[in-house]
């Protein structure tokens, strides 16, 4: 059985990443990329769809761990009867290989370890041919990869597995080095284990150092930025959604899917968080990919794309894979790339402007971009679509996406009146934007419930209008936006965190069930700071700061009764919630107050943390 969601950590390197138990177990990790296939997979399946275990040999160990600090570099300490050690697991950066290396260092005593190496590939489906060199180096092949696992410590074949045992004293050092490479290629040369170690430890202290302080919240704004550039594909600059596919947002549900792609949505927030702490290398990456991979006509423009901007994500199931604690389907690949979502097109407008008030230099395709994709909004924001929470139960006019097509007029507008060269241009866009303004109010409240809803006719309140008063649509002390804020507490919140909406009341094509949704509760404590409810706001930031686990991840969502995470893992959407959350408690002008004063909207003054 695997371990739960939040005894899980990453490593990585910025290309890929693995998650590692609190036993010493890789139970996933995909190679070359994060949507590559899985060489370990039992993370979904069992010890047979791929793992590579150490641990001592005495199954009453405690094990504690942490990240050397400041770094994705983790150290887990066992400790046993006859002595202790440290197991470290990291991912140096690339240097012509793919590497994942382990240390188990002798701490007091004497400690005896099993290692249990079991390579899988194909998401745990192919059992790779093993030979040994004659350096003794373990190479598993199968098609067009290769895996090649170098130790000191002797290690045999037996049931399909590769294991092997061994000791350490105090001060003793025992390197793993696992390097994937394309099995046509020739074996290289081994790296050494220990200077690996020491320039991962440098490049990682070098990007912490550059964040600045935010109060009492800097370690946990320090830890998120560090799990974003984690998530980061740096050849590109795309960001993944998550590490993971098919963590369920219920134990034994259907709701899971394939996190490991680029979503528009987490454009303009990605952007802000880099950008007010400094990161603008990151940020202008971020943009170059997201600029490029929208190129192209503005209605096969995607909500998602793979982390070079691949459009091609055809979802599908391995069959073979039993999924977490029994939780079917699992998914590879992601059908909600072909949704027509509205919301995307004033996600991209947002991205461009918050870059813009940030200080990035107008990107030259800007103005090129509202040329082509305004034209057919003017008349696209008329249509149903599937929403931000990618419903699979059909089209319906959901507030949300309406509201963010105002934003693409409202931001172009805006753009476009900064220049001072289209003053039509600027007219015309203004008019459209109070046309859906005019609509939204009109179709979307609902005077008995003294709330905004879900989608036009509809009873049912969802999360997403928060989003109303944070991209400026609204101020938050309009008593349409008070109203609307109350019916989600009133409604939604479980245990003081919030479900999107209730999939048990709504038919959006599955089965209901699932967590409360974090994202959601980080844009709940940004409105309460809009509104100046700066108690609610920081008690509501601090219970979400109190779900992380005790290496600081945060999931996609969260089950406050069985008190464990759901979804997938670690989540960035979650962590840029931690982080510009964190600046709105901390700052006089938050995230959430210059997206606000985008759209015309007086910044508030905000209390110091």
């Amino acid at each position: 059985m695997t371990a739960r969601i939040e005894d899980y950590a990453l490593i990585g390197d910025c290309e890929t990443a693995a998650l590692v138990s609190r036993e010493g177990s890789i139970d996933w990790l995909c190679f070359p990329r994060f949507d590559s296939p899985a060489s370990f997979a039992a993370l979904l399946g069992t010890p047979e769809n791929g793992r590579w275990r150490i641990a001592p040999t005495d199954r009453n160990a405690r094990s504690s761990r942490r990240y050397r600090p400041d770094t994705l570099i983790l150290e887990t300490t066992f400790e046993t009867d006859h002595g202790s050690a440290m197991l470290i697991d990291f991912m140096p950066l690339r240097d012509n290989s793919n590497d994942l290396a382990r240390i188990v260092i002798g701490l007091t005593g004497k400690v005896d370890f099993t290692t249990d190496f079991v390579a899988r590939f194909d998401y745990g489906r192919t059992v790779p041919w093993v030979s040994q060199t004659e350096d003794g180096a373990i190479v598993a092949v199968a098609g067009p990869d290769r895996l090649v696992l170098r130790t000191p410590v002797p290690l045999q074949g037996a049931d399909l597995h590769t294991a092997g045992s061994f000791s350490v004293s105090a001060g003793e050092r025992v390197p793993f080095l696992l390097t994937y490479t394309a099995s046509h290629l020739p074996i290289m040369a081994s790296r050494d284990v220990e200077t690996a170690l020491a320039d991962t430890e440098n490049f990682w202290h070098e990007f912490a150092s550059r964040c600045p302080p935010v109060g009492r919240y800097t370690e946990t704004v320090k830890r998120s930025l560090i799990t974003l550039k984690a998530l980061t594909y740096m050849p590109t600059g795309g960001i993944v959604a998550a590490a993971t596919t098919s963590l369920p947002e219920q134990i034994g549900g259907t709701r899971n899917w394939d996190y490991r792609y680029c979503w528009l949505r987490d454009a303009t927030m990605t952007l802000q968080a880099f950008m007010k702490l400094g990161y603008y290398e990151e940020a202008s990456a971020w943009r170059e990919w997201l600029m490029r991979a929208i190129a192209g006509a503005p209605e096969q423009m995607q909500i998602m794309y793979g982390v070079s901007g691949e459009r091609n994500l055809l979802e599908w199931e391995p069959r073979w894979l039993q999924g977490f604690e029994n939780s079917r389907p699992v998914r590879i690949g992601n059908a909600a790339a072909e949704q027509f979502q509205l919301d995307v097109y004033g996600e991209v407008a947002d991205a461009m402007l918050q870059a813009a008030m940030g200080g990035m230099p107008r990107h030259p395709r800007t103005r090129a971009l509202s040329e082509v994709i305004l034209p057919y909004l003017q008349s696209a924001w008329r249509r149903p679509d599937e929403g931000i929470w990618e419903v699979r139960g059909g089209a319906q006019h959901f507030t949300h996406s309406k509201v963010m097509a105002w934003v693409a007029f409202d931001r172009a507008a805006t753009m476009s009146a900064q220049t001072g060269d289209r003053p039509d241009f600027v007219e015309r866009c203004r008019a459209i934007a109070d046309e859906i303004h005019q609509d939204v109010c009109q179709k979307a409240f609902d005077p008995a419930l003294d709330s905004f809803v879900q989608a036009y006719g509809s009873k049912t309140i969802d999360a997403s209008l928060l989003l109303l008063p944070l991209v400026g649509f609204l101020p938050a002390d309009d008593p349409r936006v008070t109203g609307t804020v109350k019916a989600i507490e009133d409604t939604l919140l479980h245990h003081g965190l919030a479900h999107r909406y209730h999939t048990d009341r709504v038919d959006d094509g599955l089965p209901p069930g699932e967590g409360t949704f974090l994202v959601c509760s980080f844009w709940l404590a940004d409105v309460y700071t809009l509104q100046n409810r700066y108690g609610d706001a920081r008690r509501l930031y601090e219970r979400l700061q109190s779900l992380c686990n005790d290496v600081g991840l945060l999931s996609e969502e969260y089950d406050p009764v069985a008190g464990r995470m759901l979804g997938n893992f670690p989540q960035a959407f979650s962590h840029i919630g931690l982080i510009n959350t964190a600046l709105n408690l901390a700052r006089s002008s938050g995230p959430a107050e210059e997206r606000a004063e985008a759209a015309g909207e007086a910044p508030k003054e905000s209390e110091p943390v």
